[in-house]
């Protein structure tokens, strides 16, 4: 899931971080001058600086795009450069949800993600009656 109201978006001198329709927080790369602000906003973490250069080094922030590619054209060679594949314009999870072996990793619309959570509280528990409970809260 991507953040409703995301501090990295709040933060941004340039507007370079956006929320798509479909709530996929997304940075525009072409937009982005580094200065590293949603880094440090983001409490998750998600806004990374490329790791294929070296530490210090500055650039344009990278994060998770849900697989759902960049604002530029869906499909396009432009598209896949910058931001990898479109899987979500191909109706496909993305890659994380789809290769999950414990299906810990849940993609899709808010309903769909809620009736998953739902039938797993169902049948594990939830609260006080869930595995872990005691050690975690007590």
């Amino acid at each position: 899931m991507h953040c409703s109201k995301a501090p990295c978006i709040a933060v941004c001198p340039v507007d370079a971080l956006f929320h798509r329709p479909d709530g996929v927080v997304q940075v525009n790369k072409e937009t982005c001058i580094g200065c590293g602000y949603c880094l440090y906003a983001c409490p998750f973490g998600a806004p990374q600086f490329p790791k294929s250069s070296p530490f210090g080094a500055r650039g344009v922030m990278d994060k998770c795009t849900y697989c759902a590619g960049g604002p530029e054209e869906p499909f396009s060679d432009r598209e896949l450069r910058l931001y990898g594949s479109n899987r979500v314009a191909e109706g496909k999870l993305p890659m994380c949800a789809s290769v999950c072996s414990t299906k810990a990793l849940v993609a899709g619309d808010a309903e769909e993600v809620a009736n998953v959570v739902r039938q797993r509280m169902a049948a594990r528990g939830s609260g006080g009656g869930a595995w872990g409970w005691d050690t975690a809260y007590r």
